[in-house]
């Protein structure tokens, strides 16, 4: 597929799916993220390990393929910054923004691997599951262009998900017989997830991913880049749904995962499923 077909296909999409709202303030988009109650803090406290990596002050925060800031966390990141920019192809993204945000918001249709933005004009940058719908031979220019944009000293905060995560093969096995056991057919998991193994003509039109693992990643990028590799969360939508209930425990286990990954968060961002992707200039 083109570049230009993907990004075609990519805003068609999000324009007609994905940003829907299929309830109050509750996109399509969010059957792809594990909102029970059990699992409930730890996505929080997963989603809020970004802010540890942001200044939290200067003029611009550049959220790239921002979406329609569906999550209450998501809205601390740009606390301190003058202005939020968003940016994503999709144009219904930028009007949920805008609700949710208002004047504090700066609102661009455009593409991370094409920024329209002077060198140097932004403080900080978070980029959120956004990546992965760049073509494998953009993902370099992708990066350069959110290196380009940054002042000096300026941080970048990329989350993605990894390819082919070693504890998520590790638990493959225990995934499925769980599915088996409570629910006769796999869970609703990370879009990527629920259509890498399935037959192209079953891909819904849009779910364009491209993933790679840490090593892939440096490769690509040339060591001289500067990537350092964090965890944002270790473990797939898929193994939430499968292995955390609360008649196993799922909180208390889920508190013990959190603070394994705190201890060893580099271990955990190259082997588990959710990096944190950091660089700066």
């Amino acid at each position: 597929m083109s570049e230009a077909k993907v990004k075609q296909s990519v805003r068609n999409f999000y324009d007609e799916v994905g940003w829907q709202q299929v309830s109050e303030g509750v996109y399509q988009n969010a059957m792809y993220e594990d909102l029970r109650l059990v699992s409930r803090e730890y996505i929080h406290r997963c989603h809020m390990r970004v802010n540890r990596y942001l200044a939290h002050k200067g003029k611009f925060l550049l959220d790239a393929g921002s979406g329609p800031i569906q999550y209450p966390e998501y809205l601390t990141y740009s606390e301190g910054y003058q202005n939020r920019i968003c940016l994503d192809i999709s144009i219904v993204a930028l009007f949920e923004a805008r609700e949710r945000i208002g004047e504090h918001g700066l609102f661009v249709v455009g593409d991370i691997a094409n920024l329209p933005f002077a060198q140097d004009a932004i403080d900080d940058i978070v980029t959120l599951h956004t990546i992965h719908h760049v073509p494998r031979e953009d993902y370099p220019q992708a990066y350069r262009e959110l290196k380009r944009v940054l002042k000096p000293g300026g941080s970048a905060v990329v989350v993605n998900g990894w390819d082919s995560s070693a504890l998520m093969r590790l638990a493959a096995f225990p995934v499925k017989v769980m599915e088996h056991l409570f629910f006769r057919k796999p869970a609703q998991t990370d879009a990527s997830e629920e259509f890498d193994d399935a037959p192209a003509a079953k891909k819904p039109e849009g779910t364009f991913v491209h993933k790679l693992d840490a090593k892939g990643l440096r490769k690509l990028l040339g060591e001289d880049f500067g990537i350092d590799i964090k965890v944002w969360r270790s473990v797939s939508v898929r193994f939430l749904r499968a292995m955390i209930h609360p008649f196993l425990l799922g909180r208390f286990w889920l508190k013990i995962l959190f603070l394994k990954e705190e201890l060893f968060p580099r271990f955990f961002g190259e082997k588990g499923q959710y990096p944190l992707i950091l660089f700066k200039k």
